[in-house]
């Protein structure tokens, strides 16, 4: 296939270049896309040198499928111009995922509402991806009822700059700040800006997202959402109340049995998912699985992933795995 990635000089655009190379996505020929002051760089992909080039370089080679992750101004600008060129278009922005014609899409929770008539498909923000993929099968076999979720996310959901301004601190620099405030040893109860509400659009992505990949609207949902000085992974701490009683164990062996969840829960060994051991994974890790005493038919979990892959590039790719193997594109 011939391939565009639209952001591959960026964070996220790098990983989904080595995730293409890692599951050996079937690339016939990369095209890497950047802004004009990025045209003309060189990538190593597969063996081979590709030429950054520009999205109206890109739109008249007509590639077949176009991996977006360059920002939501720039899948409102140029998305809609490559599907009606021809190319499925599947965006890691957040510019059409609440948009009730364009599916939101993680490949194990909701893959089969994906048609051949879908050329435009969104990702979900990161924190939200690796909330439904544990709370999903939970949904479907016992039913959620409300959800509270406090996350705890990695200096690289905001980006490069972040991450600069991070190892910089950490180093005695004075250097450009992607925060209004110090990072390193200091956790911002702010992710995203503020919404009318006082919450921010980071929390509320993981409300309306999480209802939009369930296609459930009564499902009460809220969220704070925290910046931590990790350099890679987000962490979740979920509260949620079941329509029924449960059992534990039940609960336990449904996850164990999702296909992309690990479950990490022994406390007597003091076993536990964290960002660290995540890094690079693929997976989503759940652990510190316990009844909630205080609420009726309630239950408190700890889930982490590496907000790049599955929160991000490999999540991505897994969309065009699927319509792939199901004859989509």
């Amino acid at each position: 296939m011939r391939v565009a990635v639209v952001g591959a000089t960026g964070l996220v655009g790098g990983v989904m270049l080595k995730v293409l190379e890692e599951r050996n996505f079937p690339v016939e020929e990369l095209i890497p896309v950047a802004s004009e002051r990025s045209a003309g760089k060189i990538i190593e992909f597969g063996g081979k040198s590709a030429v950054v080039v520009t999205p109206e370089d890109a739109l008249a080679l007509k590639p077949d499928l176009a991996l977006f992750s360059a920002g939501g101004e720039m899948s409102l600008l140029w998305a809609k111009r490559f599907t009606g060129n021809g190319s499925v278009v599947i965006d890691n922005s957040s510019a059409w995922r609440m948009d009730p014609e364009i599916p939101l899409i993680v490949p194990e929770v909701n893959g089969t509402f994906l048609t051949k008539g879908h050329r435009l498909i969104a990702n979900p923000n990161c924190s939200t991806i690796q909330m439904v993929m544990v709370v999903a099968p939970l949904h479907k076999e016992i039913g959620i009822r409300r959800l509270v979720v406090s996350t705890y996310q990695s200096v690289t959901g905001t980006g490069v700059k972040a991450v600069r301004q991070l190892e910089d601190e950490r180093q005695g620099i004075l250097g450009e700040k992607a925060y209004n405030y110090v990072i390193d040893k200091n956790c911002i109860p702010q992710c995203d800006v503020f919404t009318p509400n006082g919450y921010t659009k980071e929390e509320m992505k993981l409300v309306n997202e999480t209802r939009k990949i369930l296609s459930d609207e009564s499902i009460g949902i809220t969220a704070t959402a925290v910046r931590v000085p990790v350099s890679g992974g987000h962490s979740e701490s979920v509260n949620l109340e079941f329509n029924q009683d449960y059992d534990i164990d039940r609960v336990k062996r449904i996850l164990s049995q999702s296909p992309g969840i690990i479950v990490l829960d022994d406390p007597a060994s003091n076993q536990y998912p964290m960002p660290a051991m995540t890094e690079n994974r693929d997976e989503v890790f759940v652990g510190r699985i316990r009844r909630d005493y205080s609420a009726l038919n309630a239950l408190n979990m700890w889930i982490v992933a590496d907000n790049l892959r599955k929160g991000a590039a490999t999540n991505t790719i897994q969309i065009a795995e699927y319509m792939l193997k199901a004859g989509l594109i």
